[in-house]
């Protein structure tokens, strides 16, 4: 995808030059080739699973559900925030200050140089918590429903399909849905199919995330906190991502923030609550995986409730 992604937004740039209008239909043109052909390959696959899964259910089975989980980023983002905390822990940590930032860098977008060690750690929360909707949940929602689609009919894009779907807005979004430059036209659709591919999972985790953890308020009241300040957020996305994890947890998110030397103010959730620690850090990854338990057992259950 990245790679296909990459050769298109060359040659629309060479095509389109400054014309906004040229760079907009270009980059319109970009996600609905990227998305469509992302989709159709994983149509083709399920129907070699489909195929396949007559003669060899067990072996065909196994090599579906190594390709679907390609579309999770459940163990990737573990192991980066992970790598973070644990450098974080060690005694000489003077030394490892920068190689923190580093490793900070490779999965956030904003400039890391000056950050210290409480906004590496707030950085590693917040990213904890967006990523696991964009990277998990919502990848989880589409693959769900196109194994709902199957239960009707199997001629009909499937979980992989669906999941490769949004697995290329998702790309888009990250490599050229930005607001500076060319890309602020280029990347708009992209940055839009995405958001819109969110929408609905970010809010089902805000409804469900409160039922896989103690909280100090009420489930209805940490939902409503969660909603009042993740609304005011520019993305109508990864603010209710964030503050739903946040007040689940207990750790304060938002502040100031810089992206190519632009300082952007983001809006403080769960003010009430301490500063990210490791320890807090940690919560965010294990009530992820609580979430991805609880989502799969529903969904057999629903799937089941279909079948009888």
């Amino acid at each position: 995808m990245g790679l296909f992604i990459s050769f298109l937004k060359r040659l629309v740039e060479e095509v389109a030059k400054e014309s906004k209008s040229k760079l907009y239909i270009g980059g319109a043109i970009i996600t609905f080739l990227v998305t469509l052909s992302s989709g159709i390959s994983g149509w083709f696959i399920e129907r070699l699973f489909l195929f396949f899964e007559i003669k060899n259910p067990i072996l065909s089975t196994l090599f579906f559900a190594f390709i679907l989980s390609s579309s999770l980023a459940s163990r990737s983002l573990n192991k980066s925030i992970l790598e973070i905390t644990n450098l974080i822990s060690k005694e000489n940590l003077g030394d490892n200050l920068s190689h923190l930032r580093q490793k900070l860098s490779l999965i956030v977008g904003r400039d890391v140089e000056n950050l210290d060690t409480n906004e590496i750690l707030r950085a590693s929360a917040e990213t904890a918590s967006e990523n696991s909707v964009d990277g998990i949940f919502a990848p989880l929602f589409w693959m769900f429903l196109g194994t709902i689609f199957w239960e009707f009919n199997q001629s009909m894009p499937g979980p992989l399909a669906m999941a490769w779907i949004f697995k290329a807005s998702s790309t888009i979004d990250s490599m050229i849905g930005y607001k500076d430059g060319k890309l602020k036209w280029l990347g708009f659709t992209g940055a839009k199919l995405d958001d819109l591919m969110v929408w609905i999972p970010s809010r089902i985790v805000l409804i469900t995330l409160p039922f896989c953890c103690k909280t100090k308020e009420s489930i209805l009241k940490t939902i409503r906190d969660s909603w009042k300040d993740g609304i005011v957020d520019s993305s109508p996305n990864s603010g209710i991502s964030e503050a739903i994890f946040a007040y689940c947890v207990g750790v304060r998110m938002g502040g100031i923030n810089y992206y190519k030397g632009q300082k952007k103010v983001k809006p403080i959730i769960a003010k009430s609550y301490p500063i990210a620690s490791v320890s807090s850090v940690k919560k965010i990854l294990i009530l992820s995986l609580r979430l991805q338990l609880a989502w799969v057992i529903v969904f057999c259950l629903i799937i089941r409730f279909i079948n009888l």
